[in-house]
């Protein structure tokens, strides 16, 4: 019978030894991130805005970025998140986290919306209208992405206000569709 020789750090397990920081690379916390975890394709996402923003401290500025990303399954199903990190890639891993607890359903009758509804949220103003079979989205801006996202076939969209804040012009749409849901339920 043949023996192998013995090494004191091996756990024969073949993991690292462990060591000060525990064996699992500087930090030793181990276990997953919800954000490095692998994201399903349930959902297509966009990304409408990247912004580094800038915190000043004693010894100079911090820069953090900050994402802005809808997420849709074409079904009917939409949202929207903001997130902020130390990259890009984490930031906008953290808004597609939190859209995915803020989806909404849009009322979809024949690929468009049933009724015209006008929304307002902050300084931005939203126009939605149902649009004929084969008109296709005639909208821009953020009104564009929900309304593909959402699975949305068929809509008229206009942004009556000046605004262009992309954040706040897709809350504004979004609070347009959830308008619509509540008054078709009626």
């Amino acid at each position: 019978m043949e023996t192998k020789p013995t090494n004191p750090n091996s756990n024969n397990n073949n993991r690292p030894p462990s060591g000060r920081f525990g064996g699992r690379g500087r930090g030793g916390h181990g276990g997953r991130s919800p954000f490095k975890e692998k994201r399903d394709k349930e959902f297509e996402e966009k990304v409408i805005e990247v912004a580094r923003v800038t915190r000043v401290v004693k010894g100079g500025k911090r820069f953090k970025f900050r994402a802005a990303v809808i997420i849709g399954d074409k079904k009917g199903r939409v949202g929207f998140g903001l997130g902020k990190g130390s990259d890009v890639a984490q930031s906008v891993a953290k808004a597609v986290h939190q859209a995915k607890k803020h989806l909404m359903v849009v009322p979809i009758v024949n690929g468009t919306i049933p009724l015209a509804v006008k929304a307002k949220y902050s300084s931005a103003v939203v126009y939605l209208r149902p649009a004929p079979a084969g008109r296709g989205i005639n909208a821009g801006g953020a009104v564009r992405v929900v309304s593909e996202l959402s699975g949305l076939k068929d809509i008229i969209g206009k942004i009556l206000s000046r605004s262009g804040n992309k954040i706040n012009n897709t809350r504004a749409t979004l609070k347009a569709l959830a308008m619509i849901a509540v008054k078709s339920k009626k």
